[in-house]
């Protein structure tokens, strides 16, 4: 089963062109929610982070204090890269067990940050981009999260996608009907990428 990656920055609009393509029957795998999924699933995960970063991250109710892991590994890369070694693996493989269990022509799996972790790499067949000017993505995430300008600019400056791994870039400027129509026209059309892919 072929996968195809959709990815993008803050306020690209990923999630929408994911939830049109719910909507067309295609299998999407979430990756940031399915990860906190992961964190409550597998009780011996939390206590195994604590250990390799020698910090306490449980509540007192003994689930994840997420406030303070992120603290932690935003302020610390060696922290970040570690947690990133234990968790990006179990990820992964909990993907694959996922997607073994589709029935679609292609999977998609949703990630803002992918195409930068190498345990990743050769795992896509294609590599969508859903991409919006810088304005438009500052506007959307200001009044989605109700962050401030200054913040948003810091999360945007802090995302660095590999152009040189995607295939398609799907703007996401206008309106939800101009969006429903450059996915038709990215993912269905029988001259898109995508196809082609699945002819072959």
């Amino acid at each position: 089963m072929l996968t195809v990656i959709v990815t993008g920055g803050i306020g690209s609009g990923k999630s929408a062109v994911c939830a049109l393509l719910r909507k067309r029957g295609i299998p999407v795998y979430d990756s940031d929610s399915r990860v906190k999924e992961i964190y409550v699933c597998r009780r011996s995960l939390v206590p195994r982070l604590e250990k390799a970063l020698g910090s306490p991250l449980r509540q007192a109710d003994g689930t994840l204090d997420k406030a303070r892991l992120a603290a932690l590994i935003f302020s610390d890369e060696v922290a970040r890269e570690t947690l990133e070694s234990i968790v990006y693996p179990i990820l992964l493989e909990d993907f694959k067990r996922w997607r073994s269990r589709q029935k679609a022509p292609f999977v998609v799996l949703e990630s803002a940050i992918i195409l930068t972790k190498p345990v990743f790499d050769g795992l896509a067949d294609a590599v969508v981009l859903v991409d919006a000017p810088d304005e438009l993505r500052i506007q959307r995430t200001m009044q989605r999260d109700g962050l401030s300008l200054e913040a948003v600019q810091r999360r945007i400056s802090a995302q660095d996608i590999p152009m040189e791994k995607v295939d398609v870039t799907l703007m996401n400027d206008g309106t939800l009907e101009d969006l429903s129509a450059a996915v038709e026209r990215v993912f269905f059309d029988k001259n898109s990428y995508i196809c082609k892919i699945l002819e072959d």
